[in-house]
Protein backbone atom coordinates (compact mmCIF):
# COMPACT_ATOMS: atom_id res chain seq x y z
CA UNK A 1 0.00 0.00 0.00
CA UNK A 2 0.79 3.76 -1.16
CA UNK A 3 2.53 5.08 1.93
CA UNK A 4 -0.11 8.52 1.17
CA UNK A 5 -2.94 6.14 1.25
CA UNK A 6 -2.24 4.66 4.74
CA UNK A 7 -1.80 7.72 6.42
CA UNK A 8 -5.05 9.25 5.09
CA UNK A 9 -6.48 5.76 6.22
CA UNK A 10 -4.83 6.85 9.55
CA UNK A 11 -5.93 10.17 9.69
CA UNK A 12 -9.36 9.97 8.55
CA UNK A 13 -9.93 7.16 11.11
CA UNK A 14 -8.36 9.54 14.00
CA UNK A 15 -10.01 12.17 13.15
CA UNK A 16 -13.51 10.57 13.66
CA UNK A 17 -12.47 8.85 16.48
CA UNK A 18 -11.87 12.77 17.91
CA UNK A 19 -14.58 14.28 17.09
CA UNK A 20 -17.11 10.80 18.73
CA UNK A 21 -15.28 11.33 21.73
CA UNK A 22 -15.31 15.25 22.08
CA UNK A 23 -19.05 15.00 21.40
CA UNK A 24 -19.29 12.39 23.79
CA UNK A 25 -18.19 14.44 26.43
CA UNK A 26 -20.20 17.76 25.43
CA UNK A 27 -22.85 16.10 25.48
CA UNK A 28 -22.48 14.43 28.68
CA UNK A 29 -21.52 17.49 30.23
CA UNK A 30 -24.08 19.67 29.35
CA UNK A 31 -26.75 17.18 30.87
CA UNK A 32 -24.80 17.17 34.59
CA UNK A 33 -25.81 21.08 34.33
CA UNK A 34 -29.37 19.53 34.01
CA UNK A 35 -28.87 17.13 36.70
CA UNK A 36 -26.50 19.94 38.83
CA UNK A 37 -28.28 23.04 38.57
CA UNK A 38 -25.05 24.33 37.05
CA UNK A 39 -23.21 23.97 40.09
CA UNK A 40 -19.37 23.50 39.85
CA UNK A 41 -20.04 24.18 36.34
CA UNK A 42 -16.71 26.03 35.59
CA UNK A 43 -14.86 23.20 37.03
CA UNK A 44 -16.36 20.74 35.32
CA UNK A 45 -15.62 22.73 32.14
CA UNK A 46 -12.20 23.33 32.91
CA UNK A 47 -11.72 19.50 33.24
CA UNK A 48 -12.91 18.74 30.29
CA UNK A 49 -11.16 21.77 28.42
CA UNK A 50 -8.30 19.89 29.58
CA UNK A 51 -8.81 16.30 28.81
CA UNK A 52 -9.30 17.41 25.44
CA UNK A 53 -5.55 19.22 24.99
CA UNK A 54 -6.99 22.56 25.76
CA UNK A 55 -5.04 25.25 27.80
CA UNK A 56 -7.64 28.05 26.55
CA UNK A 57 -9.12 30.29 29.93
CA UNK A 58 -12.30 31.60 29.73
CA UNK A 59 -12.94 34.68 32.31
CA UNK A 60 -15.39 35.28 32.60
CA UNK A 61 -17.18 31.44 32.17
CA UNK A 62 -19.15 31.72 29.49
CA UNK A 63 -20.76 28.09 28.61
CA UNK A 64 -21.99 29.17 25.46
CA UNK A 65 -18.50 30.52 24.59
CA UNK A 66 -16.65 26.84 25.56
CA UNK A 67 -19.50 25.31 24.10
CA UNK A 68 -19.03 26.96 20.91
CA UNK A 69 -14.93 26.42 21.39
CA UNK A 70 -15.23 22.71 21.26
CA UNK A 71 -17.80 22.47 18.94
CA UNK A 72 -17.09 25.03 16.21
CA UNK A 73 -14.39 27.10 16.81
CA UNK A 74 -12.07 26.50 13.59
CA UNK A 75 -9.00 27.71 15.18
CA UNK A 76 -9.09 24.76 17.97
CA UNK A 77 -8.06 21.69 15.67
CA UNK A 78 -9.77 19.63 18.62
CA UNK A 79 -12.93 20.96 17.79
CA UNK A 80 -15.74 18.48 16.88
CA UNK A 81 -16.07 20.08 13.06
CA UNK A 82 -12.73 20.89 12.81
CA UNK A 83 -12.08 17.10 12.88
CA UNK A 84 -14.70 15.90 11.09
CA UNK A 85 -13.71 18.51 8.64
CA UNK A 86 -9.96 16.82 8.46
CA UNK A 87 -11.64 13.40 8.63
CA UNK A 88 -13.52 13.82 5.24
CA UNK A 89 -10.42 15.50 3.64
CA UNK A 90 -8.56 12.14 4.43
CA UNK A 91 -11.51 10.21 2.64
CA UNK A 92 -11.43 12.41 0.11
CA UNK A 93 -7.92 11.89 -0.64
CA UNK A 94 -8.37 7.82 -0.76
CA UNK A 95 -11.93 7.38 -2.09
CA UNK A 96 -11.03 4.55 -4.35
CA UNK A 97 -9.85 3.09 -1.31
CA UNK A 98 -13.14 2.93 0.93
CA UNK A 99 -16.28 1.83 0.21
CA UNK A 100 -19.38 4.30 -1.60
CA UNK A 101 -21.17 4.00 1.65
CA UNK A 102 -18.25 4.89 4.07
CA UNK A 103 -17.90 7.83 1.68
CA UNK A 104 -21.31 9.20 1.56
CA UNK A 105 -21.99 8.44 5.48
CA UNK A 106 -18.91 10.54 5.91
CA UNK A 107 -20.25 13.53 3.54
CA UNK A 108 -23.34 13.33 4.77
CA UNK A 109 -21.97 13.90 8.34
CA UNK A 110 -19.95 16.76 7.04
CA UNK A 111 -22.98 18.46 5.66
CA UNK A 112 -24.69 17.83 8.36
CA UNK A 113 -22.36 19.64 10.71
CA UNK A 114 -21.83 22.36 8.39
CA UNK A 115 -25.82 22.74 8.19
CA UNK A 116 -25.27 23.34 12.62
CA UNK A 117 -22.01 25.76 12.01
CA UNK A 118 -24.07 28.03 10.12
CA UNK A 119 -26.88 28.09 12.50
CA UNK A 120 -24.94 27.76 15.66
CA UNK A 121 -24.77 31.43 16.02
CA UNK A 122 -27.64 32.95 18.23
CA UNK A 123 -30.77 30.50 19.57
CA UNK A 124 -30.58 27.87 17.45
CA UNK A 125 -27.60 26.37 19.18
CA UNK A 126 -29.01 27.13 22.37
CA UNK A 127 -32.28 25.26 21.76
CA UNK A 128 -30.64 22.22 19.70
CA UNK A 129 -27.22 21.35 20.98
CA UNK A 130 -28.01 17.87 21.66
CA UNK A 131 -29.42 17.56 18.04
CA UNK A 132 -26.03 18.39 17.20
CA UNK A 133 -24.24 15.93 19.51
CA UNK A 134 -26.13 13.14 19.06
CA UNK A 135 -26.11 13.50 15.06
CA UNK A 136 -22.23 13.43 15.52
CA UNK A 137 -22.29 10.26 17.97
CA UNK A 138 -24.45 8.36 15.69
CA UNK A 139 -22.95 9.58 12.58
CA UNK A 140 -19.30 8.38 13.71
CA UNK A 141 -21.54 5.08 14.83
CA UNK A 142 -22.55 4.38 11.45
CA UNK A 143 -19.61 4.85 9.61
CA UNK A 144 -17.81 2.75 12.05
CA UNK A 145 -20.53 -0.21 11.15
CA UNK A 146 -20.30 0.33 7.47
CA UNK A 147 -16.06 -0.42 7.70
CA UNK A 148 -16.98 -2.56 9.02
CA UNK A 149 -19.66 -4.66 7.07
CA UNK A 150 -18.31 -2.91 3.41
CA UNK A 151 -14.90 -2.84 3.16
CA UNK A 152 -12.06 -5.77 2.54
CA UNK A 153 -10.12 -6.26 6.14
CA UNK A 154 -6.88 -5.89 4.45
CA UNK A 155 -4.03 -3.59 4.91
CA UNK A 156 -6.01 -0.30 4.31
CA UNK A 157 -8.99 -1.86 7.12
CA UNK A 158 -6.09 -2.24 9.22
CA UNK A 159 -4.56 1.26 9.45
CA UNK A 160 -8.62 2.52 10.36
CA UNK A 161 -8.50 0.57 13.18
CA UNK A 162 -5.21 1.22 14.38
CA UNK A 163 -5.98 4.99 13.59
CA UNK A 164 -9.15 4.36 15.74
CA UNK A 165 -8.02 2.49 18.50
CA UNK A 166 -4.55 4.68 19.18
CA UNK A 167 -6.77 7.92 19.04
CA UNK A 168 -9.45 5.94 21.58
CA UNK A 169 -6.23 5.21 23.75
CA UNK A 170 -4.95 8.06 24.29
CA UNK A 171 -7.99 10.17 24.76
CA UNK A 172 -9.23 7.88 27.05
CA UNK A 173 -5.85 8.09 29.46
CA UNK A 174 -6.03 11.87 28.88
CA UNK A 175 -10.14 12.08 30.31
CA UNK A 176 -9.02 9.66 33.08
CA UNK A 177 -5.59 11.49 34.29
CA UNK A 178 -7.66 14.88 34.77
CA UNK A 179 -10.64 13.60 35.81
CA UNK A 180 -8.87 11.74 38.82
CA UNK A 181 -5.97 14.15 39.37
CA UNK A 182 -8.74 16.95 40.34
CA UNK A 183 -11.29 14.34 41.74
CA UNK A 184 -8.67 12.64 44.32
CA UNK A 185 -5.53 14.89 44.36
CA UNK A 186 -2.25 14.36 44.06
CA UNK A 187 -2.39 12.27 47.21
CA UNK A 188 -5.17 9.99 46.15
CA UNK A 189 -7.44 11.53 49.33
CA UNK A 190 -10.81 10.08 48.73
CA UNK A 191 -13.93 11.95 46.88
CA UNK A 192 -15.86 14.46 48.29
CA UNK A 193 -19.69 13.67 49.56
CA UNK A 194 -20.64 15.67 46.06
CA UNK A 195 -18.22 13.95 44.18
CA UNK A 196 -21.19 11.48 43.11
CA UNK A 197 -22.22 12.77 40.20
CA UNK A 198 -18.52 13.58 38.97
CA UNK A 199 -17.93 9.58 39.12
CA UNK A 200 -21.40 9.06 36.68
CA UNK A 201 -20.58 11.46 34.20
CA UNK A 202 -17.17 10.20 33.96
CA UNK A 203 -17.94 6.87 33.16
CA UNK A 204 -21.21 8.44 30.86
CA UNK A 205 -17.99 9.82 28.91
CA UNK A 206 -16.76 6.62 28.49
CA UNK A 207 -20.13 5.24 27.13
CA UNK A 208 -19.42 2.68 30.09
CA UNK A 209 -22.00 3.52 32.77
CA UNK A 210 -24.19 0.41 32.36
CA UNK A 211 -21.53 -1.92 31.75
CA UNK A 212 -19.65 -1.05 34.86
CA UNK A 213 -22.72 -1.62 36.52
CA UNK A 214 -23.32 -5.24 35.37
CA UNK A 215 -19.82 -6.11 36.87
CA UNK A 216 -19.97 -3.96 39.94
CA UNK A 217 -23.37 -3.12 40.70
CA UNK A 218 -23.86 0.95 41.42
CA UNK A 219 -21.07 0.86 44.03
CA UNK A 220 -18.96 3.77 42.40
CA UNK A 221 -15.66 3.29 44.30
CA UNK A 222 -12.93 5.19 42.03
CA UNK A 223 -10.54 2.06 42.20
CA UNK A 224 -12.98 0.04 41.05
CA UNK A 225 -13.52 2.82 37.95
CA UNK A 226 -9.93 3.07 37.57
CA UNK A 227 -9.97 -0.78 37.13
CA UNK A 228 -12.71 -0.69 35.03
CA UNK A 229 -11.37 1.49 32.45
CA UNK A 230 -8.08 0.62 32.66
CA UNK A 231 -7.80 -2.82 33.02
CA UNK A 232 -10.82 -4.30 31.66
CA UNK A 233 -10.25 -6.56 28.68
CA UNK A 234 -13.37 -7.14 27.39
CA UNK A 235 -14.90 -3.15 27.04
CA UNK A 236 -14.21 -1.58 23.63
CA UNK A 237 -13.58 1.95 26.07
CA UNK A 238 -11.23 0.82 28.02
CA UNK A 239 -7.50 1.61 27.71
CA UNK A 240 -6.66 -2.22 27.38
CA UNK A 241 -9.09 -3.15 24.86
CA UNK A 242 -7.77 -0.27 22.73
CA UNK A 243 -4.13 -0.74 22.93
CA UNK A 244 -4.94 -4.93 22.27
CA UNK A 245 -6.64 -3.45 19.22
CA UNK A 246 -4.04 -1.56 17.93
CA UNK A 247 -1.33 -3.98 18.32
CA UNK A 248 -3.38 -6.81 16.79
CA UNK A 249 -3.94 -3.97 13.78
CA UNK A 250 0.12 -3.58 14.07
CA UNK A 251 0.48 -6.77 13.13
CA UNK A 252 -1.83 -7.70 10.44
CA UNK A 253 -0.53 -4.46 9.06
CA UNK A 254 3.49 -5.90 9.09
CA UNK A 255 2.03 -9.36 7.93
CA UNK A 256 1.07 -8.02 4.86
CA UNK A 257 3.56 -5.24 4.06
CA UNK A 258 6.79 -5.46 2.22
CA UNK A 259 8.83 -3.21 4.69
CA UNK A 260 11.73 -4.88 6.63
CA UNK A 261 10.50 -6.02 10.31
CA UNK A 262 9.83 -3.27 12.58
CA UNK A 263 11.21 -4.69 15.90
CA UNK A 264 11.21 -1.55 17.48
CA UNK A 265 7.75 -1.00 17.08
CA UNK A 266 6.72 -4.30 18.00
CA UNK A 267 8.83 -3.93 21.01
CA UNK A 268 6.80 -0.75 21.72
CA UNK A 269 3.62 -2.38 21.50
CA UNK A 270 4.30 -5.52 23.41
CA UNK A 271 5.99 -3.47 25.90
CA UNK A 272 2.66 -1.53 26.41
CA UNK A 273 0.47 -4.35 26.22
CA UNK A 274 2.02 -6.62 28.70
CA UNK A 275 2.11 -3.53 30.93
CA UNK A 276 -2.07 -3.95 30.48
CA UNK A 277 -2.33 -7.10 30.92
CA UNK A 278 -0.57 -8.22 34.36
CA UNK A 279 -0.71 -4.98 36.19
CA UNK A 280 -2.82 -5.09 39.13
CA UNK A 281 -4.92 -1.58 39.63
CA UNK A 282 -3.50 -1.79 43.56
CA UNK A 283 -0.10 -1.77 42.03
CA UNK A 284 -0.99 1.05 39.58
CA UNK A 285 -2.84 3.28 42.80
CA UNK A 286 -0.12 2.44 44.72
CA UNK A 287 2.80 4.00 42.28
CA UNK A 288 0.67 6.70 41.57
CA UNK A 289 -2.46 6.98 38.44
CA UNK A 290 -1.00 9.58 37.39
CA UNK A 291 3.08 8.73 36.30
CA UNK A 292 1.26 5.63 34.95
CA UNK A 293 -1.60 7.35 32.76
CA UNK A 294 0.69 9.90 32.02
CA UNK A 295 3.04 6.70 30.45
CA UNK A 296 0.79 5.53 28.91
CA UNK A 297 0.11 8.47 26.91
CA UNK A 298 3.71 8.92 26.16
CA UNK A 299 4.07 5.52 24.79
CA UNK A 300 0.81 5.99 22.50
CA UNK A 301 3.13 8.72 20.83
CA UNK A 302 6.23 6.85 20.77
CA UNK A 303 4.40 3.93 18.79
CA UNK A 304 3.16 6.92 16.26
CA UNK A 305 6.02 7.97 15.87
CA UNK A 306 7.78 5.05 15.42
CA UNK A 307 4.99 3.68 13.01
CA UNK A 308 5.45 6.88 11.28
CA UNK A 309 8.87 6.19 10.13
CA UNK A 310 8.40 2.75 9.22
CA UNK A 311 5.42 2.98 7.21
CA UNK A 312 4.72 6.61 6.05
CA UNK A 313 7.91 8.43 5.89
CA UNK A 314 10.07 5.50 5.83
CA UNK A 315 13.42 6.85 3.28
CA UNK A 316 13.47 5.45 -0.81
CA UNK A 317 16.22 3.31 0.14
CA UNK A 318 14.26 1.31 2.53
CA UNK A 319 11.64 0.46 0.18
CA UNK A 320 14.48 -0.42 -2.26
CA UNK A 321 16.40 -3.21 0.00
CA UNK A 322 13.28 -4.98 0.10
Amino acid sequence: MLSRVADSLYWMSRYLERAEHAARLVNVHLNLMLDTGGQNAERRWSRVLASLGSNKSFAPFDIHAVTHYLAFDASNRSSIVSSIMNARENARQVREQISSEMWEQLNRLFHETRRFTREETGEEWDQQPIEFLKSVKEGAYLFSGLCETTMNHGQGWYFIQLGRYIERAMCLASLLDVHFLELLGAGGEGPEPGDHLEWIGLLRSCTAFESYCKVYTADLSPDRIAEFLILNSEFPHSIRFSIHRMQEALQRIHEQSIASRPDRLERLAGRLKSSLDYSQIDEILAGGLHPYLDSVQRQCAQIHNTMHQVYITYPIEAALEV
